[in-house]
């Protein structure tokens, strides 16, 4: 099955059957309930919705049929057409609209879509309210509106220009310092929404831009998840151009990955930790993100006398204890910057013109900034088991063994060790316990990883 229904909206491969892909039934489906939640929550008639989406072949025809079922609901539609996950979660307030949904299925390969659901304020529905959509959806109690009572319909197209004039309008975002340095940048978006956008940030931050699959056709030159083993053309073109850094976003723009001047990766986990380097080094506070993230955000936090909190994994548990903790600054480590100041959502445009700034008065060269950082190194394992394991009791034992160690059960079980650490989550899906780990070499990560494995085994 390649559709997967959750709390933070549904997603699939474009065709087949209905209620095993995103096939159009699907599509009309899921922003109903969307649409008949909304209306159902809210006390007013006369409601807005701002959609957006990214530039995967599928987009216009999905856009469409949310469009068309929003209106048949009665809902209002302002429409962005291409953007980027951040910039419809600023446009949502920004036109005092009751919600949007983003068309994008981020990271995965190019037959995918999603819908992807935000609430008044441009931030992911919670896990709450998703169950409640979901719940609708399979019901289908929706009620369309009359023929004198349709949906309007406008599209914007300066969503991206409001968007970035908000960042460079943050005190934070040096636009002098930047533009002083006349930075040389080489841009991998995937030939998505992030070669539209990233180079009218970099413009105005006085940057050269090279662009590497920057036409927004949505035929994804290489896997769009910003990893290593997908970027060896950029680490080339950064070399061959003498620039002064890479950067690399997915196909909706919330995660960044930077490469150094030598076309080395700069490490997907590190784009946050430099850039609350640079935050709190101007102003003491809290920096969150979630359990699986690195170690090296703590150890950046407390160089700056800040403290560190971790949260279960995925955006809306890291933003809702940045809330809680009244953070500086957040994100994941896969890349994804939330700095409250702008909006709570991972936003690679603002990542881009705090990490440009911090690089600019460093005076450093971006690998030179990469080695004051401390040095981890990740393994990521899973262990299968039968379905008459019970998951949750073999988690319990692992909890128990560790008693004395540092132990977090907020999402599954994490183990602190002085030098390393483990996170044990078990998959929703399938009889699968994934074990990640982080240590001061590849070797010892791996290893922790095996050795776990082999305790797992033994309770079993």
């Amino acid at each position: 099955m390649s559709l997967i229904k959750s709390i933070s909206g549904i997603r699939g491969t474009i065709g087949g059957k209905v209620n095993d892909n995103l096939t159009p039934l699907d599509v009309v489906k899921f922003a109903s309930a969307f649409g008949t939640w909304l209306q159902n929550n809210k006390n007013k008639k006369d409601l807005t919705l701002v959609i957006g989406r990214d530039a995967r072949i599928s987009g216009q025809m999905v856009s469409s049929l949310v469009t068309a079922t929003l209106q048949g609901l009665g809902i209002n539609v302002v429409d962005l057409g291409l953007s980027t996950t951040p910039t419809v979660e600023i446009m949502v307030p920004e036109l005092n609209a009751d919600g949007g949904i983003i068309l994008t299925a981020s990271h995965n390969p190019k037959q995918w879509n999603a819908l992807k659901l935000l609430n008044e304020k441009g931030e992911f529905i919670n896990g709450e309210n998703g169950a409640d959509v979901l719940a609708l959806a399979e019901s289908e109690d929706f009620n369309y509106a009359e023929v004198d009572h349709l949906g309007a319909y406008e599209t914007r197209d300066d969503a991206f220009d409001i968007h970035i004039q908000q960042i460079l309008d943050l005190p934070m975002v040096d636009v002098e310092a930047i533009k002083a340095k006349n930075f040389k940048v080489v841009l991998d978006a995937v030939n998505s929404t992030g070669g539209i956008a990233i180079p009218m940030l970099l413009e105005k931050l006085g940057c050269e831009t090279v662009k590497l699959y920057c036409e927004p056709t949505g035929h994804f030159p290489h896997n769009p998840e910003p990893l290593k083993e997908h970027l060896g053309d950029i680490c080339e073109l950064v070399k061959k151009e003498n620039a002064d850094l890479g950067i690399v976003v997915d196909p909706d723009v919330d995660r960044l990955a930077l490469v150094d001047e030598k076309g080395e990766m700069f490490g997907e986990e590190y784009t946050l930790v430099a850039v609350a380097d640079y935050l709190l080094k101007h102003k003491n506070g809290v920096a969150v993100s979630n359990l699986s993230s690195s170690r090296a955000l703590r150890d950046v936090a407390r160089t700056h006398n800040s403290e560190y909190f971790a949260s279960a994994v995925g955006e809306v548990n890291v933003v809702t204890l940045m809330k809680e903790k009244n953070a500086v600054i957040g994100g994941e480590g896969n890349g994804g910057i939330i700095y409250p100041e702008l909006h709570y959502g991972r936003d690679s445009l603002v990542g881009v013109a705090l990490f440009l700034t911090h690089l600019a008065k460093e005076n450093k060269t971006v690998s030179e900034m990469r080695a004051g950082y401390p040095s981890y190194f990740m393994g990521k394992k899973k262990i299968e088991l039968t379905p008459d394991i019970d998951v949750d009791a073999i988690l319990s034992k692992m909890e128990q063994e560790y008693q004395n160690e540092e132990i977090s059960t907020v999402d599954g079980v994490k183990i602190d060790f002085e030098n390393n650490w483990v996170h044990l989550r078990k998959s929703n899906t399938e009889p699968i316990i994934r074990i990640y780990t982080e240590a001061k070499s590849q070797e010892e990560a791996d290893q922790l990883g095996d050795d776990m494995i082999a305790k797992i085994k033994s309770l079993i």
